[in-house]
């Protein structure tokens, strides 16, 4: 066996030549994303959580005609939708999905069922233990670097990587601050089998993401994300008015009632995918300031690996 990453348990589960997953993001991961990566030897997911399951079921469809390697669904089990867009994703027997946000029990031997392969992302290793009772297939440790929302325990990733891999055995994925072939490296040293990136790949040209939103985030410095929202879901955010709004809010010890008045609806939506970059939402990891540029998915991909390669080089000098 050659030194490129493709011989490990979490290629071989999910049929793919390289073990990285995009991940499942709203407003940012649609079919193009989600075909792009896939064609590009990962996996690509579909980000369910900002879908009907009539959307969600066109997406397939889309995916499905842009490409005819494997790909998946990402499922926040809290959305609302989200017994409509399981329902979706059995009758369409897609091969993979990505669970999050509840409990694997939920929903994983009814997947399992219809031939899909499940993987749940963790905060802990409390969780991971979970997911073995729950018999899923794959873990994803995702630390509190990441977009978005996030475990409670914030604990990084170079930390929650090898407490999960010392809790249970199943074929494991690290996420939250890595985007380059280097972080996958150190994700592979700490004991993970595969990378799931998200802020990496919302940031390539085939994203859904606004324009406005990709060009900002091109521009963040270290520091200009901050984990917030912690009343109610701890969230990274961008350090914008809605965020300063937040902090604001916080600072004075507002209830979760009022932080969940002051976000209001839509506001993700109004800031990644419609661009109000000052008012709206934006959920970014803090990995962003390590990104200057906007490249196809398929040259993220590519890159990566080649720079797993040569970083695994460098070691070996040492």
């Amino acid at each position: 066996m050659n030194s490129e990453p493709r011989a490990n348990r979490i290629a071989a589960l999910f049929g793919i030549r390289y073990p990285i997953v995009s991940g499942g993001m709203v407003w940012c991961s649609g079919w193009r994303l989600a075909a792009a990566v896939s064609e590009a030897g990962g996996l690509g997911l579909i980000g369910s959580g900002s879908m009907t399951p009539d959307l969600l079921r066109e997406q397939i469809h889309k995916c499905r005609a842009a490409t005819d390697r494997p790909f998946g669904v990402n499922v926040p089990l809290v959305y609302r939708h989200a017994a409509g867009i399981m329902q979706v994703i059995v009758e369409e027997r897609v091969p993979v999905v990505f669970t999050s946000a509840g409990s694997p029990r939920t929903w994983t031997a009814r997947l399992h069922d219809a031939g899909c392969r499940v993987a749940h992302v963790v905060s802990s290793s409390k969780f991971a233990l979970k997911c073995a009772e729950a018999g899923v297939d794959a873990v994803v440790a995702e630390g509190f670097e990441a977009g978005g929302h996030n475990g409670r325990e914030e604990t990084s990733t170079m930390v929650l990587v090898p407490q999960v891999r010392a809790a249970v055995d199943l074929p494991l994925l690290a996420a939250g601050g890595i985007a380059t072939g280097e972080g996958m490296l150190a994700a592979f040293a700490l004991g993970a089998e595969g990378v799931q990136m998200g802020t990496r790949f919302a940031l390539t040209r085939e994203s859904s993401a606004s324009e406005e939103f990709k060009r900002l985030c091109t521009r963040l410095e270290e520091g200009d994300t901050m984990l917030a929202l912690k009343k109610l879901s701890p969230t990274r955010l961008v350090r914008n008015g809605f965020y300063r709004l937040v902090a604001a809010a916080e600072a004075r010890d507002a209830s979760a009632e009022e932080l969940l008045e002051l976000i209001g609806t839509g506001r993700t939506r109004r800031g990644i995918f419609e661009g109000d970059t000052e008012e709206g939402e934006l959920e970014i990891g803090q990995i962003v300031s390590l990104i200057r540029d906007l490249p196809s998915a398929g040259e993220v991909v590519q890159q990566t690996v080649s720079r797993y390669e040569e970083a695994r080089a460098r070691l070996r000098s040492l």
